[in-house]
């Protein structure tokens, strides 16, 4: 068990020498991209908390989204930032980080364990100033030393996607006990800064009896507002609030962190899970099965009131959603082919007879956002364009491209055509019943995943490619398969869900990157790898506006678009809430998120009504 020891020796003194020994500057109480902050330096509290909220009860739900190397359906791990292993739900809420995130803009973020943050006038080193009263939960300090630890640890040995996106940090180190000296690349992206600020702080002197790699059941030592309380491999996890959290009292956590208990229950079907909401077993749930929203919600706790539902406003950006060709496979290496087998799919269709209508027709990597790119390119955009024209696809530089609509048929014969035509301009040939590639081999390929959601939609699909000579199947994994086989590449067609930000930044070439493409257990799925798309990218990562961003994304929406990487699905306008009624909320919740469950809390009252105390 054995860690490495990074600032040691004569490497050390040379990394110390190349760091300033301040971080010139004034001092800022909060970091945001492009500078703009809503709070001043004295504020109390964020506006969308409830600062007077009770404290008390327990949040009980599913996972609804995953990081790192989580699953939805089991854990083996309480380790979620490296590669092995499936981590468990809720492992963030044990650690703190330098700033935390305001849900009311955009990309801010203010000081938590760190009181204030100065930058050298290069932008290249940032001096955080640690608050003294922070301690982990065994009630040793965190120092500074902590901070290098996480952050250069995180860098060596953490999640690929973590550590690519910490490439540029060219050195970390102590300054005292009250400050740390982060020093970065020249050339690093514009959120670089932002994202050091958010990563997890561990106790360096906790990792030094352990491996940091490794996938383990012991709960690890951290400073947050909550800590594991207790779980069953692949049944639960449940956290308690750390009854003296060195950081209650601070402007980023009041009015947070309410609940005496989080719990998250883990079931491998959704049916089940389903069924285990209506007898109370969790009682929070966002539901995101049309399907069960439409016709699941007449159980008698939903008639007598004790259950509500509700839909509440998503004002961020759509996520993107889809299924994702893996370009590693010989099969799809030619984008007309790609598209050919996305025109199969009969969304309209779908959503009418399958989806209960409750859908949008996802067409963009930015939907439902103003980096959307729509229409002709503007100059700005034809700026970032122009030096690829000749190696993209000619519709870059016109109208982008978007999923046609269908006759809603289910089998629109138009459409068909015009796969059947792309299919045969890619060299493919038809012998009988059998569509075949350019070098004679059957065109066959396999949809994996590990829950039965979208096998309905897949039987229609797979019989419309079926009609075209294209021999598709569906095969369903266990949990800890399907996660080994993504982390490996190892398939030809999943489907997945990338959220969406405001503010995008270096971490899309974690996504859409040709370095990622190649980095096991990375998010670049389709195996993307374009020149161009790399470029529009350093140019998200670098820009120095939001205007400078937005012509970014939007050029960068056209290439992918181009490249028929993706089988687009759907998105919706709003979140559509199952509750058990014992919960309280903002009356406002913030614009950037839901809040769940730090800005919630247990309503006693009503839990008393209800039978549920």
């Amino acid at each position: 068990m054995r860690r490495r020891t990074f600032l040691t020796g004569s490497g050390a003194a040379l990394l110390a020498a190349r760091l300033p020994a301040r971080a010139q500057g004034a001092e800022r109480h909060g970091l945001s991209s492009f500078g703009d902050l809503k709070y001043p330096a004295d504020f109390k509290n964020f506006d969308y908390v409830e600062p007077l909220a009770p404290k008390g009860g327990t949040f009980s739900a599913t996972l609804s989204t995953t990081t790192g190397n989580q699953a939805f359906e089991t854990f083996n791990t309480l380790n979620i930032y490296v590669l092995k292993g499936d981590g468990a739900a809720g492992m963030d809420l044990t650690f703190d980080s330098l700033m935390v995130r305001a849900l009311d803009e955009p990309d801010a973020l203010y000081g938590l364990v760190a009181r204030s943050v100065s930058v050298s006038a290069d932008g290249l080193a940032y001096r955080f100033a640690l608050r003294p009263q922070a301690r982990f939960h065994d009630g040793a300090r965190l120092t500074a030393r902590d901070v290098a630890f996480s952050i250069l640890t995180l860098k060596e040995k953490g999640h690929p996607q973590i550590a690519a996106l910490l490439r540029d940090v060219a050195g970390v180190t102590p300054d005292g006990d009250d400050a740390v000296l982060v020093r970065f690349a020249p050339g690093r992206s514009r959120d670089l800064p932002l994202i050091v600020a958010e990563l997890p702080i561990f106790s360096e002197a906790y990792y030094r009896a352990r491996d940091f790699e490794a996938s383990t059941l012991e709960p690890p030592l951290g400073s947050g507002a909550y800590r594991v309380a207790r779980f069953e491999v692949g049944r639960f996890i449940a956290f308690e609030r750390v009854a003296d959290y060195w950081g209650a009292d601070l402007p980023v956590t009041v009015g947070q962190n309410n609940f005496s208990e989080i719990r998250y229950e883990y079931f491998r079907d959704r049916d089940v899970a389903f069924e285990a909401f209506k007898a109370g077993t969790f009682t929070w749930r966002e539901e995101f099965t049309s399907r069960v929203w439409a016709t699941g919600y007449d159980f008698p706790a939903v008639q007598e009131g004790r259950v509500k539902r509700e839909t509440v406003p998503d004002h961020t950006p759509s996520a993107t959603q889809g299924w994702f060709l893996n370009t590693r496979r010989p099969v799809f290496r030619d984008p007309r082919i790609r598209e050919a087998i996305g025109l199969a799919f009969d969304f309209e269709w779908s959503n009418q007879n399958l989806m209960y209508g409750a859908y949008t027709r996802t067409a963009s990597f930015f939907e439902k956002s103003d980096l959307k790119a729509e229409g002709m390119p503007a100059p700005e955009e034809l700026a970032l364009l122009e030096p690829f024209r000749g190696r993209v696809p000619d519709e870059v530089f016109g109208e982008p491209w978007s999923p046609p609509r269908s006759d809603g048929s289910g089998q629109d014969r138009a459409l068909l055509r015009r796969a059947d035509t792309l299919l045969r301009q890619a060299g493919c040939t038809r012998d009988g019943g059998v569509m075949k590639l350019p070098d004679g081999q059957p065109l066959a390929f396999e949809f994996l995943d590990s829950t039965p959601l979208f096998q309905p939609l897949l039987q229609s699909y797979i019989k419309n490619l079926s009609l075209l000579g294209i021999r598709a199947s569906s095969r369903l994994v266990d949990a800890a398969q399907y996660q080994a086989r993504l982390k490996e590449f190892d398939f030809d067609v999943v489907s997945t869900r990338f959220g969406g930000s405001p503010t995008p930044g270096a971490g899309l070439r974690e996504v859409y990157g040709s370095r990622a493409a190649k980095v096991p257990g990375s998010q670049n799925l389709a195996g993307i790898e374009s020149p161009a798309a790399d470029a529009m990218l350093d140019r998200i990562a670098d820009a120095a506006s939001r205007a400078d961003l937005t012509t970014a994304c939007r050029a960068l929406d056209r290439v992918l678009r181009a490249g028929r990487y993706w089988v687009p699905m759907w998105y919706s306008g709003t979140h559509r809430l199952a509750l058990w009624d014992l919960y309280g909320r903002p009356r406002e919740l913030p614009r950037y998120g839901l809040g769940v469950p730090t800005l919630w809390w247990h309503d006693a009252d009503k839990a008393r009504k209800i039978g549920r105390t």
